[in-house]
């Protein structure tokens, strides 16, 4: 249990992971074929899902989004001086993947009407340095990709879908993470599908993918060995330990076994929170998720935007005394206290407004529908 300033029980967490019931019964399985290590049955079961499910090219687990965007960066070859274009409205993550390679990231604004990047002002970032654009399907809606991919086509540039909160969530039918020439997914545990830390690049790009595999395993050609394809592997680029434990493979194959049943009861609870508090937006006292005629809602979060940053604490407070956890989410990323010297000092309102405003309200698997309509009327009495 989480306890606030004022030692009140909160009874309503921010999140809380849900089990399937199938998760340690596969563990232990994992643990009798006596191969741990990775790259076993569980990581083919999850990987062969993905591609086939989504038609997905290629897809490699690793122990996070974090490392999936590493690799991303690696096979997108970021050198120090390379220009890549993100949203400032993001997790460190999706910057800092490209930063390590010596990458200058050009802050992006989002858009007024979402949070996710302002497809119509990333021309004007373009430069001759420009290499990669990393769009963030924030909030699993997705970003206009058609836009997107017709910008990396004229300026011969890569694009590396953040797709952290994007799982079985779709652009005009396609999966978002099909779309890209990469694509890097999450399932922390505060994602739809989970299994603690955990991620998934996503290779779309047949060129990328005898690299991606070489990569992934430590710079060594091992997977090849293990096809047949070379009598013996050894070292042959650079890489590192991108890929999980047969551990984490097996418990993810738990959550993607109910993926239907959990996607269901998440938009139950999304749509929940719209119908409870529309009226709210009506009166416009607060502004709600909007989705675009393009966009799929997978049902990952839900927010709320206050008025200002002074607003938005005392709802929080408030929230806390009736013993309910709500969090704001990212700080945009210009102005963090790494990379503010080396921003171009261009200003990024509306990542900034939504840094000041937005409010994320309990959302998990088990919140029940008496639960959430607690934190429903705790909000309408917050505003009367």
């Amino acid at each position: 249990m989480l306890i606030n300033s004022k030692l009140k029980m909160i009874s309503i967490p921010f999140n809380k992971p849900y089990l399937t019931g199938k998760e340690t019964e596969y563990i232990r399985d994992a643990v009798a074929t006596g191969k741990l290590s990775g790259n076993g049955k569980y990581t083919q079961l999850c990987q062969n899902f993905f591609q086939e499910k989504y038609s997905f090219r290629k897809c490699l687990l690793t122990t996070s989004c974090t490392d999936a965007l590493e690799m991303a960066a690696i096979l997108c070859d970021i050198q120090a001086g390379d220009e890549v274009i993100v949203p400032s409205y993001t997790f460190v993550s999706t910057a800092n993947a490209f930063v390590l390679r010596g990458a200058k990231i050009v802050f992006a604004d989002s858009r007024v009407d979402h949070p996710g990047i302002d497809e119509d002002k990333i021309e004007a970032l373009i430069s001759k340095k420009t290499k990669v654009i990393v769009p963030v399907h924030y909030a699993g809606v997705a970003c206009d990709m058609d836009n997107i991919m017709a910008l990396a086509e004229k300026y011969n540039l890569f694009v590396v879908e953040d797709a952290a909160q994007a799982v079985d969530s779709y652009y005009k039918g396609k999966p978002l993470g099909s779309i890209g020439h990469l694509a890097a997914f999450s399932f922390h545990e505060t994602k739809n599908i989970i299994s603690g830390e955990g991620g998934m690049l996503v290779v779309n790009d047949e060129r990328f993918i005898k690299r991606a595999e070489i990569i992934w395993e430590k710079g060594t050609n091992r997977s090849a060995f293990f096809k047949g394809e070379v009598d013996k592997y050894g070292w042959v680029d650079v890489g590192s330990s991108f890929l999980p434990s047969e551990i984490i493979a097996a418990f993810l194959w738990a959550q993607l076994e109910n993926l239907e049943v959990i996607q269901a009861k998440r938009l139950e609870i999304w749509n929940m929170y719209q119908n409870g508090l529309h009226h709210l937006q009506s009166r416009g006292k607060i502004e709600l998720p909007s989705l675009p005629q393009y966009a799929t809602n997978n049902g990952h979060l839900f927010y709320l935007l206050t008025k200002n940053s002074d607003e938005r604490d005392k709802l929080i407070e408030f929230l806390k005394m009736h013993s309910i956890l709500s969090v704001f989410h990212y700080l945009s990323l210009h102005r963090s206290p790494f990379y503010e010297r080396k921003h171009d000092k261009r200003v990024l309102e509306n990542s900034d407004h939504y840094s000041d405003t937005l409010l994320r309200l309990p959302f998990y698997f088990e919140l029940t529908p008496d639960d959430q309509q607690l934190v429903i009327d705790a909000i309408n009495k917050f505003y009367s």
